[in-house]
């Protein structure tokens, strides 16, 4: 690709490209300048440095949500929506929770996502500084979540519950470790035992504590909103 038809929007996408296949490491102006083709020098000169390219990332891929219509579907249905929305973006883009939690990334694509939170809370009756926390508690759980299913540790468990056999040594080891020490208490040990049994991969437990974490939230809310109306 020749340097004078690259533009601001194609190295942003050929940016999530090499952030989905390397991460945040795996990304640099050099490594992008290989990919489409052009000098490192043409990147810098598009779009600034890592950081802020980081920035434009992200944005161009929070404006992959699709956001609810609140008042057709009302507010818990509407919730419920933007948090598996949140967390499918995070996972489709294990890079953005780390461009989140450590960087500068705010963007009119996350506020777009943010505004919508607000009119969903808003309509189930918060106000004011209830309603911050109403918007914020469920994201929190959200990137929480994807923050640790994103790290190494969970890409080991998440081998050892398919293939234990095909485990590295080392990752055996860790994972030997693991269940040692859990072993030397009880309730610990029983729900080891219990996951067991089940049979369940990794991303599946997840899954089970993403959907129990979502209806606990929402429950939660609710019920406080019952329980300042009751006051009143």
């Amino acid at each position: 690709m020749a340097r004078e038809t690259l533009n601001r929007e194609q190295i942003v996408r050929a940016a999530i490209e090499l952030l989905d296949a390397e991460g945040i490491d795996g990304l640099s102006m050099r490594k992008l300048g290989q990919k489409l083709g052009s000098a490192a020098t043409a990147m810098y000169w598009h779009v600034g440095n890592k950081e802020n390219l980081l920035v434009l990332a992200a944005d161009e891929a929070w404006s992959e949500v699709r956001l609810p219509d609140v008042p057709a579907v009302g507010w818990r249905t509407a919730a419920r929506e933007l948090m598996y929305a949140a967390r499918e973006l995070c996972d489709r883009h294990r890079w953005l929770v780390r461009v989140i939690t450590t960087y500068v990334g705010y963007s009119d694509g996350m506020a777009r996502f943010q505004e919508c939170a607000y009119e969903t809370f808003e309509t189930a009756g918060f106000r004011d500084a209830d309603l911050d926390w109403a918007v914020s508690t469920p994201f929190m759980f959200v990137t929480g979540l994807a923050f640790m299913t994103s790290t190494e540790a969970a890409e080991v468990k998440e081998r050892a519950s398919r293939n234990p056999a095909a485990q590295s040594e080392e990752e055996a080891a860790v994972v030997a470790q693991a269940h040692a020490i859990a072993a030397k208490y009880p309730r610990l040990a029983a729900s080891g035992e219990a996951q067991a049994r089940r049979g369940e991969s990794f991303s599946e437990q997840v899954d089970e504590v993403f959907a129990f974490g979502v209806q606990t939230i929402l429950d939660g809310l609710e019920a406080r909103l019952g329980a300042r109306s009751d006051s009143v």
